[in-house]
């Protein structure tokens, strides 16, 4: 007698998409919680199956959180606009103009302290005035960690904190007004069309700030006869 073929299998069982994607179940449900894959189609109450499809977009979660630095939140944006027949290129190329490349593993608070110099104290004082500003919570990237130590030198010579407050303040007004000014050109534009010129601006707005600070800068020192003169200060 014939041995009659077996049914496709109508997707993948958790232990195959573990297998394969090299994630822990725990992550993979996690993923599903929050929408980032579709929920398995269950066949029975013990058996539920998940899309080929999800193999593809766990790669595309893994390059948009390692190589684009992308929180969840945003990662959850973009996929719902591509699961909308939206093109998302151009939204990956702005984001990476904006985060950069992956900086590495993340350093927990710990690993932090150590790495920078800073004491528990002062990492809480940093935090609170925002001028250590980490982009995922529970752990600091590279950037981080360099301005962490650059922020413990300057402690140990004898700066406070509330001394540097101000820019966090001053970046913040900056901030609001370019936020304010990309509205204004771009809210009425396609999607492409508002990441392509969005992407102009965030590199115009990175060189205008570079060159007017520094040249404020530059002009105060050169109006100055010496290191001790009081002019330098307005």
């Amino acid at each position: 007698m014939p041995v009659r073929p077996q049914p496709p299998k109508p997707g993948l069982r958790m232990k195959e998409l573990v297998a394969l994607s090299g994630l822990p179940k725990s992550t993979l449900l996690y993923y599903v919680e929050q929408g980032l894959l579709p929920a398995p189609v269950k066949t029975s109450p013990n058996m539920a199956y998940y899309p080929p499809e999800c193999l593809e977009r766990l790669a595309l979660i893994k390059t948009l959180q390692n190589q684009h630095r992308l929180p969840l939140q945003k990662i959850h944006n973009l996929l719902l606009l591509r699961d909308q027949g939206q093109d998302i290129t151009p939204l990956i190329e702005l984001n990476q103009a904006i985060f950069g490349p992956g900086g590495g593993p993340l350093l927990a608070r710990e690993a932090f302290l150590r790495a920078t110099g800073l004491s528990p104290r002062q990492l809480a004082e940093l935090l609170a005035a925002g001028l250590l500003l980490p982009l995922q919570d529970g752990g600091f990237d590279q950037q981080d960690a360099a301005m962490g130590a650059l922020f413990a030198g300057a402690l140990a010579r004898g700066l406070k904190v509330a001394d540097l407050a101000f820019y966090h303040r001053l970046g913040r007004q900056i901030v609001d007004q370019e936020m304010e000014l990309r509205h204004r050109l771009t809210s009425h534009l396609p999607l492409a069309q508002d990441a392509a010129l969005t992407l102009q601006m965030v590199r115009g707005a990175r060189a205008t700030r570079s060159y007017v600070i520094d040249r404020l800068f530059q002009r105060r020192v050169a109006s100055t006869r010496d290191l001790k003169d009081p002019g330098a200060k307005s």
